[in-house]
C-alpha cells in the first residue's frame, strides 16, 4: 500500500474517476443523475478551458429530496431550480495530502460521508467514509503485523524442532 513510515494520505486511496454536475443542471436532471448512477452525492464543477475541473460546490441526495419536496408541496417556483441554486457553496474539502487520522477525525466528528480532494480550486477526486474505514483497517492490519513482529520475534529454534520432531515419527 505505501510506505510502512509514512501514514497513507487522501491522495493514496481517493476516487479519482469522480462523477460531477455543473451549475446549469435542472434538479429533474441531477435527480436522474444520482438515482441513475446510485450515487448519493455529486460535486458541482465548472470546466475550463484547459480540461480542469474547478470544484464550485456540493449536492447531496438530501439536498435534491428537500428542492423536489418543497416544489411538489408548495408548487414550481418562477425560478429553475438549477445545480447552482441547490447546491452547498462552500463545501468541507480536504487537500491530497491529508493523513489519514486527520480524514478519520473529519468522519468522525462531522458525520459526512463523502469529501472533495481539492488542490488550487480544483477536484482531484473523492474520499468516502468507506475509503477510509478500508484504509485504516489496512493500516491497523500493517501496525499489528510490524507491532507483533518487533515484540514476540519468531523463534526460529522451535521451527528447526518441528522439523526433526515430525521426521521422527
Amino acid at each position: 500500500m505505501t510506505d510502512s513510515k509514512r501514514l497513507p494520505r487522501a491522495v493514496d486511496f481517493m476516487n479519482r474517476d469522480v462523477r460531477t454536475v455543473k451549475p446549469e443542471d435542472s434538479l429533474e436532471d441531477v435527480t436522474n443523475f444520482l438515482l441513475s448512477h446510485k450515487l448519493s452525492n455529486a460535486p458541482v464543477v465548472e470546466e475550463g478551458k484547459d480540461g480542469k475541473r474547478k470544484l464550485v460546490g456540493f449536492l447531496s441526495e438530501q439536498d435534491c429530496l428537500e428542492h423536489l419536496s418543497n416544489e411538489l408541496f408548495h408548487g414550481r417556483t418562477q425560478q429553475a431550480r438549477t445545480a447552482r441554486i441547490m447546491m452547498k457553496t462552500h463545501p468541507i474539502c480536504v487537500a491530497p495530502d491529508t493523513d489519514l487520522f486527520s480524514l478519520a477525525s473529519i468522519f468522525v466528528s462531522h458525520g459526512y460521508r463523502h469529501l472533495p480532494v481539492v488542490e488550487n480550486d480544483q477536484l482531484l477526486g473523492i474520499v468516502s467514509r468507506r475509503d477510509i474505514l478500508g484504509a485504516i483497517d489496512a493500516y491497523y492490519r500493517e501496525y499489528v503485523i510490524r507491532n507483533d513482529l518487533e515484540h514476540f520475534p519468531p523463534d526460529y529454534s522451535q521451527v528447526t524442532n518441528l522439523h526433526f520432531l515430525a521426521k521422527s515419527l
